[in-house]
């Protein structure tokens, strides 16, 4: 299984009046480790800008365990979890360390994804070694 892994401090904007981070915010970082897991899986992102063919996000599931608040540094790590013929199944994982403090799980999330050839919108085959990845 390939994972890959991104971190960074929650910074204002990413929190509410009190501290808290937004639910929004926890979707950027998703966005962000899908990025990094799927150019470790070969398809960077300028390499869907040319080839056309471009991973779509077909639903996202998160669920909050507890609440990570401004300054935590926030670790996400990604990994792939299942493969069809043409969508594929993420999993994040969501923790925060407060400046000091152990890392804490705040949250987890699924999407799917679909191999999608733009600008027709034609759904692809998954790439068939991705399928080996997760027997």
């Amino acid at each position: 299984m390939i994972d890959a892994e991104i971190s960074e401090t929650v910074i204002f904007y990413d929190t509410d009046c009190g501290g808290v981070v937004s639910n929004i915010a926890y979707l950027r970082y998703v966005e962000k480790a899908r990025t990094a897991l799927f150019a470790a899986l070969g398809m960077p992102a300028a390499g869907m800008m040319d080839t056309g063919l471009f991973l779509a996000v077909v639903r996202t599931e998160i669920d909050y365990r507890a609440p990570a608040r401004l300054g935590d540094e926030i670790r996400v790590v990604a990994s792939l979890v299942a493969v069809e013929k043409v969508r594929a199944t993420c999993a994040f994982r969501l923790s925060a360390t407060a400046p000091g403090g152990e890392a804490r799980p705040v949250a987890a999330a699924t999407q799917i994804v679909a191999l999608v050839q733009l600008p027709e919108g034609r759904p692809r085959r998954m790439p068939s070694e991705w399928l080996r990845l997760t027997e």
